[in-house]
C-alpha cells in the first residue's frame, strides 16, 4: 500500500545533502489530514522541489567545475533542482483533482544523475491502492 502525498512530505536527492519539503500547487481542493495532496505535476524546480543542501554530482557543471579546480576532489556545490520531467507516478489509475495523484513510492528523475524520492509522505492515514 502506497500513502498519498501531502504538502509538506519530505523529499531527499541522491545526489543531496540534506531533505527538502515539498510544495503542492497542482491542486488545492483534495486535501489529506488537512494539507493539499500532491499530485506528479508538482515537480517545478524551486517552485515544488527546493534544493537538497549541497550537490555532489559531478554530472552537474557547477560540481565538476569545483572538483576540476581542486585537483580532482570531489567539490560539492549548492543544489539547484533540476527535475528531468514529472514524477513517475506508480498509481497512475488514481486521481486527485484529475490528476494522477503522487504516492510515497513515486520517483522523479533529476537532471544531474540523481533521483529524488519521497522519504516521508506528509500524511499517514490515506492510502492509494
Amino acid at each position: 500500500m502506497s500513502q498519498l502525498t501531502a504538502m509538506g512530505a519530505n523529499l531527499m536527492c541522491s545526489m543531496g545533502t540534506a531533505p527538502a519539503p515539498i510544495k503542492v500547487t497542482s491542486q488545492a481542493v483534495v486535501t489529506t489530514e488537512g494539507k493539499p495532496a500532491a499530485t506528479i505535476q508538482d515537480c517545478a524546480p524551486m517552485t515544488n522541489v527546493g534544493p537538497f543542501g549541497m550537490c555532489t554530482s559531478l554530472a552537474n557543471p557547477t560540481v565538476a567545475s569545483a572538483t576540476a579546480a581542486a585537483l580532482g576532489v570531489l567539490t560539492p556545490q549548492p543544489c539547484v533542482p533540476a527535475p528531468a520531467g514529472t514524477w513517475i507516478p506508480t498509481k497512475p489509475k488514481v486521481l486527485v483533482n484529475s490528476k494522477p495523484c503522487l504516492t510515497q513510492d513515486c520517483k522523479l528523475m533529476c537532471a544531474y544523475a540523481g533521483q529524488i524520492s519521497i522519504t516521508m509522505p506528509g500524511q499517514t492515514k490515506v492510502t492509494a491502492d
